[in-house]
């Protein structure tokens, strides 16, 4: 049995981390380079950067941070946020990144994905998809959670994982910063019917929702990060409370 994957989240804004709920109301979380290091000594899996505002304020990721995070952490580490084109992605990659994760791009235009999986191998290509949940339908959003679009989520996935996509990430802004737990009847939906596998980000606020999104909401990894940042669920003790409830995690 492959091992569940925790995930911090630096959400970086002006070169800063930052919190918010349901993708507005941000307050500041510290230096992500402090972060990273911290979280990967202190033994998460895995690390993901996004830019938050970069897709929505037209610009490129930071990569001067990008490089200062990657000499500081010895987990691998994912990157997203205002990627425009496949030149950005191989720009993250030579600056540390292991993964890069593409959203508004890879909805605006879906062949991104094709293209980033033949140049740099499916492994390298993190497909985010930020949706809400209204009139009985998951949105996909863009833009840093501004713009909505005519896609669901599930169709969404699948064509992604068509097109070449490794991994789905999926943040649900409905439980963004909520801490009520993943939204794991969707989660569900999505594992059941992919074959590639499936982060859940948005909702952790205990220890017991990360073993329900993997038991539950069948996650192969569950991303977090207020919970993290503050200092209210430490990964160790995280990770011992999910080996004692029988989930198979990398102590």
């Amino acid at each position: 049995m492959l091992a569940k994957r925790i995930i911090p989240c630096l959400d970086v804004k002006d070169g800063k981390t930052v919190k918010g709920v349901n993708f507005v109301n941000f307050r500041d979380a510290g230096d992500p380079v402090e972060l990273g290091k911290q979280y990967s000594d202190q033994g998460a899996d895995e690390l993901v950067f996004l830019d938050i505002t970069a897709s929505y304020e037209g610009r490129k990721t930071f990569t001067d941070v990008v490089k200062r995070v990657a000499e500081n952490v010895s987990i691998p580490f994912t990157v997203g946020g205002g990627i425009t084109e496949l030149a950005d992605v191989e720009r993250l990659l030579n600056a540390g990144a292991d993964k890069v994760s593409v959203n508004s791009l890879a909805l605006k235009r879906p062949e991104i994905i094709n293209e980033i999986a033949e140049h740099f191998g499916s492994q390298v290509c993190v497909v985010a998809i930020d949706a809400n949940f209204e009139d009985n339908f998951w949105r996909c959003y863009v833009n840093g959670g501004h713009l909505p679009t005519d896609k669901e989520i599930f169709s969404w996935a699948k064509e992604a994982q068509e097109r070449g996509a490794g991994e789905i990430l999926f943040t649900s802004m409905t439980h963004d910063g909520m801490k009520i737990g993943y939204p794991n009847e969707a989660l569900r939906q999505l594992s059941d019917t992919l074959k590639i596998p499936v982060i859940a980000s948005g909702g952790a606020g205990k220890k017991e929702d990360f073993k329900d999104v993997f038991e539950i909401g069948h996650a192969d990894a569950a991303l977090a990060a207020s919970v993290f940042h503050f200092g209210e669920i430490k990964i160790p003790e995280l990770k011992q409370y999910l080996s004692e409830q029988n989930i198979c995690v990398r102590l």
